[in-house]
């Protein structure tokens, strides 16, 4: 498990980092590396910029997930947690984004935890 805190978009992607490379260490295929990079920066900006808080990072490898929890310490999240919009909407496309990559995403107002069924080899990476 990989776990940080990052305050600020600019070390955002120094701090994915680590996480990435578990990720690949344990050999989940490039586009799940792609895709839970992709979901990561989405939540965590969602913190920094709707919240501006620090946002919590926790990842890990679930067998044949990748759950990704992402907080902040703000007791009123509903901004991070806040309904999908309008697909035309001028903003909250990330959740779009989020809902249509995760399997799993669940919500508690301060923190959204996500799961990413990995690809599996043997069937061509047509697992989803």
């Amino acid at each position: 498990m990989i776990t940080f805190r990052v305050d600020n978009l600019k070390n955002m992607n120094a701090c994915l980092k680590p996480f990435l490379d578990y990720l690949r260490s344990v050999d989940v295929d490039d586009d799940d590396v792609f895709d839970s990079r992709l979901v990561s920066c989405e939540l965590i900006s969602n913190v920094l910029k709707h919240l501006g808080e620090t946002a919590n990072f926790e990842g890990a490898v679930n067998g044949e997930d990748i759950v990704i929890t992402v907080s902040s310490e703000s007791t009123d999240g509903t901004k991070m947690c806040a309904k999908l919009p309008d697909v035309f909407s001028e903003s909250g496309r990330g959740l779009y984004i989020i809902k249509a990559i995760c399997d799993h995403i669940s919500a508690d107002g301060c923190s959204i935890r996500v799961s990413i069924r990995r690809h599996k080899e043997e069937d061509g990476g047509q697992g989803k």
